[in-house]
């Protein structure tokens, strides 16, 4: 039931993720989410029995799933430390992350080959825990998942603050809550091991609810603070062109008695319209552009324009402004390496 609840979870979060899929450069996000969400699938118990009979009832479909959520992992903290921007920390990771991914995957296949596992098992580390192998088979997954979300937890808490939008900011909070609850669940699946090998099972059955509770709130807050940032957006994007196009209506009455006599300048529809995402806000910048060019030619023409048709030329350069000093998700520094300005 766990792995079912927790498998909905991240499929949810790459439902979340989907309309998007066009506007972001840097696909590690979904990548992540789809595979990570694809292990857990793989784990569910109906799922796992059919799939492993395929495949010579060897328990290979647990391996497979174990590799696809340390590679789910790997993006999935790829993706949140560019999020952060923090390039000395993003360099670090691409140099040595792919590496170590590498080398955990190989030592999970040898360790896994090492087990002896003759019977198809939904609960393998339970039925096969005692043995060595299985122990390390174990470890080595969970200490690289443990580390990875470690430095992405510390990575989210530190640099929450310099996120410009508050959305981003309490995301990296459900983040960072996330990877601590991630960290807790590695603790206990280590303590299971030790136990197991110890003959302790009945401390590891006591130990097993922790994990149980770990795994479905690391996912519920890894999801929704996954999650928030591109619904946030959307929903910015969809409020932002209602308020650009009612600006764009308001402009129109001092638009039209500024530029009537300069029809050789005035806005091309046909062309405005091949943009039709951007229609609105590129027919308002036009709008206030041919409006300045105007009054610059011409001052006397200011005398057509009211107090309310002031207000809204004020507000239309406003919404712009903010909307362009908005498009970026990080505060700019005040200061960058070799900048000795304080």
């Amino acid at each position: 039931m766990i792995q079912d609840i927790a498998a909905a979870v991240i499929w949810c979060l790459a439902l979340c993720l989907l309309p998007d899929i066009k506007r972001r450069k840097d696909q590690s996000i979904l990548v992540a989410a789809v595979t990570i969400a694809t292990a857990l699938t793989l784990n569910v118990d109906r799922i796992y029995i059919a799939g492993d009979q395929l495949l010579g009832n060897r328990n290979l479909l647990d391996l497979v799933a174990n590799i696809f959520m340390v590679v789910g992992i790997y993006f999935l903290s790829r993706a949140i430390l560019r999020a952060a921007d923090v390039s000395e920390i993003v360099d670090i990771h691409n140099r040595v992350g792919q590496s170590v991914l590498g080398i955990v995957v190989v030592a999970l296949i040898v360790s896994f080959s090492l087990v002896d596992a003759p019977r198809t098992s939904t609960s393998f580390m339970r039925d096969f825990g005692s043995q060595w192998p299985a122990a390390v088979y174990s470890g080595v997954q969970f200490l690289y998942i443990g580390a990875v979300v470690a430095i992405t937890g510390f990575t989210c808490f530190r640099f929450r603050g310099e996120m410009a939008k508050p959305y981003f900011r309490v995301a990296f909070v459900f983040i960072g809550l996330g990877c601590v609850l991630a960290v807790v669940l590695v603790l206990a699946v280590l303590g299971m091991d030790v136990l197991h090998l110890m003959g302790e099972l009945e401390a590891m059955t006591r130990l097993s609810y922790v994990y149980d509770a770990a795994e479905v709130g690391a996912m519920v807050f890894l999801c929704v603070g996954l999650a928030l940032p591109p619904v946030a957006r959307r929903l910015e994007r969809r409020s932002d062109a209602r308020a650009t196009a009612v600006l764009v209506e308001r402009l129109s009455g001092p638009w039209d008695r500024i530029t009537s006599e300069r029809s050789e300048i005035r806005l091309n529809l046909a062309q405005t319209a091949v943009h039709r995402q951007d229609a609105p806000k590129r027919r308002l910048h036009r709008m206030l552009v041919e409006i300045q060019d105007a009054l610059f030619v011409d001052p006397h023409l200011a005398q057509l324009l009211s107090q309310n048709d002031l207000d809204v030329l004020r507000e239309a350069e406003q919404h712009l402004e903010n909307r362009l000093a908005g498009s970026g998700h990080r505060r700019q520094r005040l200061s960058r390496k070799g900048d000795t300005t304080p």
